[in-house]
């Protein structure tokens, strides 16, 4: 039978100022949902777009200029994108386009541009996503541009030429690969499975 660890007055009392914050800090997200809400029936009623990347980026830069600290801004970054996912999911759910399967480097970016809460549609290969995204079947597709081994990615550039959709932001990963084996060592390797950007 394991022993409970005793807890000082002290972080019991810290804990339950913690717990009051977090009921706080949940209470103001709610807020902020039923407002992004109201955005969401202006938007519908105007037909204006409801996910715009440029509005993503201002209100990030307003509020990691405003932090004071100790969070660090790339952490308040990351916070605030998910929190504009979460309302942006209330007023029109994205459905977003990515090379798959999950796990994708293309999925990892669309993650971070777009929040946790944006819908994915898995892809075969970059020709679906290009097709799901002219054909609305995305609103916005994610595919592999250049990396720093291979140059450019010759399929999307091309795709880009015969297709109508264009691009509207950005995203750079750092992405390092990782030679896997069941025991440790490098001996009596003889094949190497991998994509061929990896191999590369």
């Amino acid at each position: 039978m394991s022993q409970q660890p005793i807890q000082s007055e002290a972080l019991g009392a810290l804990r339950v100022q913690i717990d009051a914050l977090d009921k706080q800090l949940l209470s103001l997200l709610n807020q902020r949902a039923h407002v992004a809400e109201q955005v969401g029936e202006i938007k519908r009623a105007e037909g204006s777009p409801f996910f715009r990347p440029d509005r993503v980026a201002q209100v990030i830069d307003k509020i990691t200029q405003a932090n004071p600290g100790p969070l660090k801004n790339e952490h308040v970054a990351s916070i605030w994108r998910e929190i504009m996912s979460a309302c942006l999911a209330l007023e029109a759910p994205q459905r977003v386009a990515v090379l798959g399967p999950q796990g994708t480097f293309c999925e990892q970016a669309a993650i971070e541009f777009f929040g946790g809460a944006a819908n994915l549609i898995y892809c075969a290969n970059f020709d679906e996503v290009f097709h799901a995204t002219a054909a609305g079947t995305a609103q916005y597709g994610v595919v592999g541009m250049e990396n720093s081994t291979e140059g450019v990615v010759a399929r999307s550039l091309d795709l880009f030429l015969r297709s109508p959709v264009h691009v509207v932001g950005e995203v750079s990963l750092l992405v390092r690969h990782n030679l896997l084996r069941q025991t440790p060592g490098d001996e009596g390797i003889e094949v190497v499975m991998a994509h061929p950007q990896a191999l590369a």
